[in-house]
This record gives structure tokens, C-alpha cells and sequence, in this order.
């Protein structure tokens, strides 16, 4: 059962029975459900009706998927979660380096869909990791991680990441020094079973983008390293909250 508050879902796609369906199915599960059929309208859509979560399809007239994505990254971080149909992985993964936070593969169960919306909803809105520090922030250099706030700060600015980086991020910092596997996080932050093949490309493109917004050069990383053969970890951090 969702709360009183039902969380609003703004479905785009050009195929008026994929939009039904995905209405249909998504308000019969307690969600209030906007649909847009190209990508002008869905931008236009998005600004007047304030979703929380967007389910955006790539190939679409007007202006395609990748383009919204684009836009709504330079004014939101809301969640995102493309569909697709196209074949190559490449164009997938063009999606999650846009800003995108998931994809799910055209023909797709519909049930696929609705785990993988209710997993990003849920993960945006979880609270604090185990092995943050009481305070709930955290001082790596001029890096200040706020986990009561969702917040990060390069110094006095604010870096905006969306809900999944900054899951990605406060569970990499929860233990700090230790690696994590590509499938741990996938479990964690994503909600993908062990036993769900999915692309762990998903993860290093993730880690890639805080990588960029986080370090000074993302090439050559200070903060977020990588564990050979198993995944990465966040450096040391002292009991204090700072390294």
C-alpha cells in the first residue's frame, strides 16, 4: 500500500497503448499517472504537473528521450527511468550517462516496470546507511556530504546529484575503506536480486558522474577509487567524519 500521499508518475512514450497500459496498471497501484507523446509535451508536461518520478521512452518525435533527459537535467533531479528498445547496449548506457537512473529494455513486463519505479521511489526516500556518523555529515577535504539533507558541498557550493548518486554515494561512504562488489551495490542502491542478470554498466556509469562532479580530476580519483577485480570503495574516512 503507498501512503495518502499518492506520488505522481509522469509516463512518456509516443505508443497511445503503452501509454494506456502503464496508466491503467500504475493508477491501479496507487499512483496518480500524467502521460506525454513526444518529447516538447513532455517537457511542458513536467512543468506544470511537478511529477516525482519520470518513465521516459528514447525513440520519440519532436525531440527524443536522450534530449529530455538533457533538459530535465539542467532544472531537476528528478528520477528517471528510460525504456528502450534499442538493441545496443552503447545507446543504453547514453541514457544513465545523460542523468538517467535506470533503464528497462523494450518488450518489457509490465510487473518490471513497477519493481523497478517502486525501487528508485523507495531508494530516493530512504533514510540514513549504517556507519554514518551521528551527525549525519561528513568531511572528506573540501567535500562536505550532509546525509539528513541529501546535500553535497564543494566547499561553499552545492553539487546537485540525483537521488540514485546520492544513494550510491552515502552507502559507499557507510563503509568507508571497504570495497563493494558491482552486484552488492546493484542489490543495495538498484534493488536487483543476485539471481537478475542486469548490465553492472549501470554502476560504472554512476560512479562515473560523481566521479566528474565530485573530484578534482575525475581521471585520476582521490575520493571514489576502484577495487581491482571486485568493484570500488570510498577512501578511509577517520571516526570524526573526516579523513
Amino acid at each position: 500500500m503507498l501512503e495518502s500521499h499518492k506520488e505522481k508518475i509522469l509516463v512518456v512514450d509516443d505508443e497511445a497503448s503503452i501509454r494506456r497500459i502503464l496508466e491503467t496498471r500504475l493508477s491501479m497501484i496507487g499512483y496518480e499517472v500524467v502521460t506525454a507523446a513526444d518529447g516538447e509535451e513532455a517537457l511542458e508536461t513536467f512543468r506544470k504537473a511537478t511529477p516525482d518520478l519520470v518513465v521516459l521512452d528514447v525513440m520519440m518525435p519532436k525531440l527524443d528521450g536522450y534530449g529530455v533527459c538533457q533538459e530535465l537535467r539542467k532544472e531537476s533531479d528528478i528520477p528517471i527511468i528510460m525504456l528502450t528498445a534499442l538493441g545496443d547496449v552503447a545507446d543504453r548506457i547514453t541514457g544513465l550517462e545523460l542523468g538517467a537512473d535506470d533503464y528497462v529494455v523494450k518488450p518489457f513486463s509490465p510487473k518490471e516496470l513497477e519493481a523497478r519505479i517502486r525501487s528508485v521511489l523507495r531508494r530516493v526516500d530512504k533514510g540514513g546507511a549504517s556507519g554514518i556518523p551521528s551527525s549525519g555529515v561528513i568531511q572528506v577535504g573540501n567535500i562536505r556530504i550532509d546525509t539528513n539533507k541529501r546535500q553535497v558541498y564543494k566547499g561553499d557550493e552545492r553539487i546537485r546529484l540525483t537521488g540514485m548518486e546520492f544513494s550510491l554515494l552515502e552507502l559507499l561512504v557507510s563503509r568507508s575503506g571497504e570495497p563493494f562488489s558491482r552486484s552488492e551495490i546493484l542489490q543495495d542502491v538498484w534493488g536487483y536480486t543476485p539471481e537478475r542478470h542486469v548490465d553492472t554498466r549501470v554502476v560504472d556509469v554512476h560512479i562515473s558522474r560523481l566521479r566528474a562532479k565530485l573530484e578534482e580530476d575525475p581521471s585520476n580519483p582521490e575520493l571514489i577509487l576502484t577495487a581491482r577485480g571486485t568493484g570500488y570503495l570510498f577512501q578511509r574516512i577517520l571516526e570524526s567524519g573526516e579523513v
